[in-house]
């Protein structure tokens, strides 16, 4: 399997070389040459795989199709290293929880951060320790979050030998739960930056240091982010471990609603489905940074500025530029490079949104592809969150609560609509407390975390601070 640029490049490139890589050198971003289809037959024993074997089995299964360049021995065994009961809290790694008239919850929100970022980016930390350790090099990762990718990626690679994270987020912009867990690590090798600006200043300043080339090979920076392509293939597998545990038979379809902000989560869902995977719809839920919602229902995406982008309390999904939206795109208008960068490299940074709405490409997101989406405000995560405590004595997070309020007005009757869960409520307490009344739940090793000492760097929005700031902790 090889791997070309949304862009145009269409130099061939292997999986390890991209893992390390980041963007493409001409700023776009990895996808395969093609997607692997799963038959009939492959999809019933990737379902016996996943009920016999577990998880880690069906992960190796997946990603094997896409990873040609590690021996398949090494593959499995970082899969299993991986995905343990011990590391995610349960055998399933992913159990489906029925929650009422057809709608399920698929708990991704188990591992060390008891975010989803945990399910690839666990991976990602052993894929790159691993495959540093074969070329004898080191990395240095840059990092934008908006919450829960900078812990997920600080506790992923924390100790990990070759590797250095160096992670921006918005300074002021995420829980006190969230800052916490990232500013209180003190490991040699985790650098907090919090920056003047919200969460797209700092995704705009990754990608100005990743399109510098330069320095991109001098210090050999590389991206945890969505726009990696590793990270988004490990969030491929979760959505066949759902449709196996909703279904009986490969004759069902499954729909499944996703709380989007960049993008990366819903778009492994477009790669399964482009893979054979049964589904109807998915179902994009955003926030009141609706940038994506009003793509599917006009056909124009406006990048919002930072005045624009609205603080909310699902702040993970406080996002007005989604990178992996650009994948989407591409497949969308049948893998036409050059128009893609029209799109993404000239007219959102001359005009700041573009149009498709004309196109007649663009009725076939929802025909074709099977996407729709609608948005959720502070009100009506509260009414959601409190109405799942009042009668299911169920508790989840903001950004679920805005998954569930949106799957809700997009079930089909007979057909499983599975809404994955973005985090555990204790990250963002308030909310939780402001809707039921009662504090959530918080797992007993992270007792008294916001006391905790922090170790973080304030710093203006500026690609040229974060690059020196970067080369005077790599001499």
């Amino acid at each position: 399997m090889q791997y070309i640029s949304t862009r145009g490049d269409r130099s061939p490139k292997h999986f390890c070389d991209i893992l390390l890589e980041g963007l493409a050198p001409d700023g776009g971003l990895y996808l395969p040459e093609h997607y692997p289809q799963v038959d009939d037959a492959t999809l019933s024993r990737w379902r016996s795989v996943y009920q016999h074997q577990g998880y880690a089995e069906l992960a190796f299964e997946v990603l094997s199709l896409y990873i040609d360049d590690i021996p398949a021995a090494d593959l499995k065994a970082l899969c299993r290293k991986t995905y343990t009961a011990e590391v995610f809290g349960s055998p399933e790694i992913v159990p489906l929880r029925p929650l009422e008239n057809g709608i399920w919850l698929e708990a991704l929100s188990n591992g060390p951060t008891l975010a989803f970022k945990d399910m690839a980016m666990q991976l990602l930390g052993n894929l790159f320790e691993y495959e540093l350790a074969r070329r004898g090099e080191e990395l240095n990762i840059l990092g934008a979050t908006s919450g829960d990718t900078g812990s997920a990626a600080e506790y992923a690679m924390r100790g990990k030998k070759g590797v250095r994270v160096f992670m921006t987020s918005p300074q002021g912009r995420m829980s006190p739960f969230q800052q916490a867990q990232m500013f209180s690590l003190m490991d040699d090798n985790i650098f907090n930056i919090a920056v003047d600006g919200v969460f797209d200043d700092c995704q705009d300043m990754v990608k100005a240091v990743s399109n510098d080339l330069d320095f991109k090979r001098r210090y050999k920076i590389g991206t945890v982010n969505s726009i990696n392509w590793a990270r988004l293939l490990a969030q491929v597998v979760y959505y066949f471990a759902g449709y196996f545990q909703a279904t009986k038979d490969n004759t069902q379809k499954v729909s499944f609603t996703v709380p989007s902000g960049n993008f990366g989560n819903v778009c492994a869902g477009h790669v399964a489905r482009m893979m054979g995977l049964p589904i109807a719809r998915l179902v994009v839920a955003t926030n009141e940074n609706d940038v994506l919602d009003e793509f599917f229902k006009t056909g124009v995406y406006r990048v919002r500025g930072s005045a624009d982008t609205h603080e909310t309390s699902s702040p993970s999904m406080d996002i007005s530029k989604a990178s992996n939206f650009e994948r989407f795109v591409f497949d969308l208008l049948g893998r036409d490079g050059a128009r893609t960068k029209a799109l993404f490299g000239d007219a959102l940074a001359r005009a700041g949104f573009f149009d498709l709405e004309a196109h007649p490409a663009f009725s076939r997101a929802a025909s074709h592809y099977g996407f729709e989406s609608g948005k959720s405000t502070h009100a009506d995560r509260l009414a959601t969150i409190k109405d799942l405590y009042v009668r299911h004595g169920m508790m989840i997070d903001t950004h679920t609560a805005d998954g569930v309020k949106v799957a809700r007005e997009h079930v089909q009757a007979g057909v499983p609509m599975i809404v994955l869960e973005t985090a555990l409520p204790i990250k963002f307490a308030a909310t939780i407390v402001e809707a039921t009344g009662r504090e959530p739940d918080r797992p007993a090793r992270f007792n008294g975390i916001e006391a905790l000492p922090k170790r973080v760097v304030a710093m203006s929005a500026d690609a040229q601070a974060i690059k020196t700031f970067i080369a005077s902790h790599c001499s």
